[in-house]
């Protein structure tokens, strides 16, 4: 299936990481982002959640 970048959902109980990334990779998600009026945040935790409902799936 293919990923779409979600809205980001209500306020839930969150927590903090610091992700190291390639710039490539940032680029490439930040494009994402701003092709979706969303934030860069939204973009990866969208991305997370894709990937494991996925792997859920299978």
């Amino acid at each position: 299936m293919a990923f779409i970048p979600k809205e980001p959902r209500k306020k839930v109980e969150a927590g903090y990481k610091t992700l190291y990334m390639s710039q490539e990779l940032i680029d490439r998600v930040t494009q994402i982002a701003k092709e979706n009026n969303l934030s860069f945040n939204s973009v990866v935790v969208s991305m997370i959640e894709h990937c494991l409902q996925e792997d859920q799936e299978s």
